[in-house]
C-alpha cells in the first residue's frame, strides 16, 4: 500500500467510511462503505472511484479522465466519478469528494 492511500484511507475512517479488501485479491482493490452502503471503491492503491451523483458531478464541474484503464467508456452521464491519487493534493479532493459523497447517503 503506498503512502498515499495508507493516508486517505486513515482519514476515511476518522469519517466512519468502513475500508473491505476484495479476498483474493492483491492489487488494492477495496470496496469503501458508510452507514453498511458501499458508494466508492479503490481500484488500485492510486485510484479511487466514488458514486457522487451525476448533479453533484455536475454542479462540481468534474469530467471523467479521459485516460482511465478501468472504466475507459463510461458515460458523460453516469453517477460515478473516478480519479488518481498521486499527491497530497489528490488526498484534500478524495477525502472532499467522499464527504459530498456520504452526505448523499444520510
Amino acid at each position: 500500500m503506498t503512502v498515499l492511500r495508507k493516508q486517505l484511507s486513515r482519514r476515511l475512517r476518522a469519517l466512519g467510511v468502513e475500508e473491505r479488501a476484495a479476498p483474493g485479491r492483491d492489487d488494492g482493490f477495496a470496496g469503501l462503505f458508510f452507514g453498511g452502503k458501499e458508494f466508492a471503491h479503490f481500484h488500485t492503491d492510486g485510484e479511487i472511484d466514488m458514486r457522487l451523483g451525476k448533479d453533484t458531478i455536475k454542479r462540481e464541474g468534474l469530467v471523467h479522465p479521459p485516460n482511465s484503464t478501468v472504466h475507459p467508456g463510461r458515460s458523460k452521464n453516469s453517477p460515478w466519478y473516478e480519479m488518481k491519487i498521486a499527491s497530497g493534493a489528490d488526498v484534500d479532493e478524495a477525502v472532499r469528494l467522499v464527504m459530498l459523497a456520504i452526505q448523499g447517503l444520510r
